[in-house]
């Protein structure tokens, strides 16, 4: 049974190079056809495991954005995309049993590129994983056949951002979701792109937070910079912070869908809507070439969640803020809600995402767009957070 998963023009501005756009991928039972609007020369491809997936990087393509519908009896279970390098596009594959490309070549006029899936056992798979990448230049596969994981270049460790404040207040880390290029959610009309509305956000926030005089601030982000989800809690991690708040804009296909919520962490989310959250943002990573799941770093870090202390603590916090939000914003019934998000796994620091209001919904998009929707934002944190860590001192 064939599948179509129709692809909209993503709008990434100031990206050099893009000769094509991806307008569609075909998904049928053992193949999958990538079309495009123009001709394209090179592609590659190369298997991602834990989860099983097969990346396609396409040189010289814009991505689109996939919706439609999805057979649950094909191989493939979603088709997602990005930027990939300066000017290409990276097409993932996410698998329900092992697959690799056993055979691949371009159309004739080079605006499609179908690759042949060949269910093979685990250890084929992972051993696969390790080969050189399958390319094809022109319009012809290249022969034989081998796969690898691609390999990002080195970072060099991030800088740590500056802190504002009196050095003897507690310290709050405000993390802007997305950036670079990311642009998180966007509104239907295209006018509005998630990374922007939460930058605005985190430094009216900040700025709220430091009038008060009773905090210190730092931002993991004050421009428009990609950072990948462990470095933003490792941000938090190394000043040693004492709260830590990250702040999105939710998404949904329903235009009606509205009002925010925060997050905590959990290893079992409170409900589908959540779980679902948790499956986007924690995808991030992935698309960009890195995935978390194969760091030894989380092992520990999942180990360190015993610590209930901090989940207490974050719970707390989120709760506090759904109170004072309340007055200012529009909040959902059930403002807090509990997730696996890769974002809050720093396991010695209390941590919320805040999910601001729905850029999918037109009134909610608006608030967050203006000065004035800002401004209660951040008054409603600078409020909760006060009262958060008046409550803690009282304890002492």
């Amino acid at each position: 049974m064939s599948i179509v998963l129709a692809l909209l023009l993503g709008v990434f501005a100031g990206v050099p190079g893009w000769a094509a756009t991806v307008e569609r991928v075909d998904v049928s039972d053992g193949k999958v056809v990538i079309h495009f609007d123009d001709a394209v020369s090179a592609a590659s491809s190369f298997l991602l495991a834990e989860p099983q997936r097969i990346a396609v990087d396409i040189d010289g393509a814009q991505p689109g954005r996939s919706i439609g519908e999805r057979d649950e009896d094909t191989a493939v279970t979603a088709v997602r995309q990005g930027v990939h390098g300066a000017s290409g596009a990276r097409v993932v594959l996410d698998l329900a049993q092992p697959m690799i490309v056993e055979r691949g070549r371009f159309g004739d006029d080079g605006r499609a590129l179908t690759l042949t899936l060949k269910p093979v056992a685990s250890e084929q798979f992972v051993a696969a994983s390790s080969g050189a990448p399958l390319n094809w230049t022109g319009r012809v596969a290249a022969a034989g056949y081998a796969v690898s994981q691609a390999v990002p270049p080195a970072r060099s460790a991030l800088p740590l951002p500056k802190v504002r404040g009196d050095e003897s207040r507690p310290l709050v880390v405000i993390d802007a979701g997305h950036g670079g290029h990311d642009p998180g959610s966007i509104s239907p009309d295209g006018q509005l792109r998630e990374k922007d509305l939460t930058l605005k956000m985190a430094l009216a926030v900040r700025d709220a937070l430091l009038k008060s005089g009773r905090v210190r601030v730092a931002l993991t982000r004050d421009d428009d910079e990609f950072l990948v989800l462990r470095e933003r809690y490792g941000v938090a991690r190394k000043l040693k912070a004492d709260l830590f708040i990250s702040i999105h804009c939710d998404s949904a296909l329903s235009t009606e869908a509205s009002g925010a919520t925060a997050y905590t962490l959990s290893e079992v989310a409170s409900d589908k809507e959540a779980a679902r959250l948790a499956a986007r943002e924690n995808k991030v990573d992935i698309i960009n070439g890195v995935d978390l799941d194969r760091n030894p770093d989380v092992s520990s870090i999942l180990i360190d969640l015993t610590q209930r202390e901090t989940m207490n603590a974050s719970a707390g916090f989120a709760r506090l803020l759904g109170r004072e939000a309340q007055p200012l914003m529009a909040t959902k019934p059930n403002f807090h809600r509990m997730a696996s998000l890769m974002v809050l796994k720093a396991p010695d620091t209390p941590s919320i995402l805040l999910e601001a209001g729905f850029i999918s919904n037109v009134n909610d998009a608006a608030f967050l767009a203006s000065d004035a929707g800002r401004s209660n934002v951040a008054e409603s944190v600078r409020r909760a957070v006060e009262i958060y860590f008046a409550r803690r001192l009282a304890l002492r």
